[in-house]
């Protein structure tokens, strides 16, 4: 197992491109100008996404996302995937080389607060912890989409149909699954089912987390299911050693949301 620096993440993805034949390619910059690479795996026109790598000491997510893409291709679904395996390369380059608690991009931002989903709250809640400028961690920016990944992520979903999403964080082997009144009913379901072949738990982000989010996003722009997975447990960023155990956890809950259309 490797620590997914950028130049590893991009020599890994395209080993499995190669190797399988498949399609590679940048959905966008990050702020550094690195591209945000992606992989296509399938033919089905019913099509899911797989999002790791959105904080930048969740990179065992990344290692996750890398590994699924690899073993995905190795038998036909029914559900198509997407799979960026890294929506932060800068972030995650900071996080591995200066060893210091970063879960934003380049600008101070946290990709994960800056999409327009309940953003009056998101913007009041900051401000309540004191919250007003770039930081290592969640600070949503000055507007929704102002930073180039999330603009990324927001285009490809917006140019390609995605029946579901899933984004990868760490820790708290914990699923969420809602956002208000836009949440399709069978989400819940699905939720219940990576529960049960994963042993995470459905559950409910804490008021920080909640709104701002590319999952909350999804749904509430979409109306169709969006997922956050916490893996591992402990504290960020998670030990590489731990890798090896968790991923069995991750690759069940991934085979249940590519496995149902």
């Amino acid at each position: 197992m490797f620590y997914p620096y950028y130049f590893e993440q991009e020599r890994c993805l395209r080993e499995i491109s190669a190797k399988r034949r498949l399609k590679m390619y940048s959905i966008g910059k990050s702020v550094l100008g690195r591209d945000i690479l992606a992989v296509d795996i399938g033919e089905s026109r019913c099509r899911g996404l797989v999002v790791g790598g959105v904080h930048g000491t969740e990179y065992l997510t990344i290692l996750a996302a890398l590994k699924f893409a690899g073993e995905y291709a190795d038998e036909p679904r029914s559900l198509s995937l997407t799979i960026v395996p890294c929506l932060n390369p800068d972030g995650t380059e900071i996080a591995l080389t200066r060893k210091i608690y970063w879960q934003a991009n380049q600008n101070g931002v946290d990709i994960n607060h800056n999409f327009d989903a309940d953003w009056e709250n998101v913007k009041r809640r900051e401000r309540e912890l004191g919250i007003s400028s770039p930081s290592p961690s969640r600070y949503g920016g000055e507007r929704p989409e102002s930073e180039p990944e999330t603009r990324a992520l927001v285009r490809l979903c917006r140019n390609v149909r995605f029946e579901r999403v899933l984004a990868l964080h760490s820790q708290g082997r914990e699923i969420y699954w809602d956002f208000g009144k836009s949440t399709p009913f069978c989400c819940l379901a699905l939720a219940e089912k990576m529960a049960e072949v994963s042993g995470y738990k459905v559950a409910e982000p804490e008021p920080i987390a909640t709104g701002g989010g590319f999952k909350d996003w999804f749904i509430e722009r979409f109306h169709r299911c969006g997922f956050t997975v916490e893996m591992g447990l402990g504290k960020n960023p998670l030990p590489l050693s731990d890798f090896e155990a968790e991923y069995p956890r991750v690759k069940n809950l991934l085979n249940i949301f590519a496995g149902l259309c």
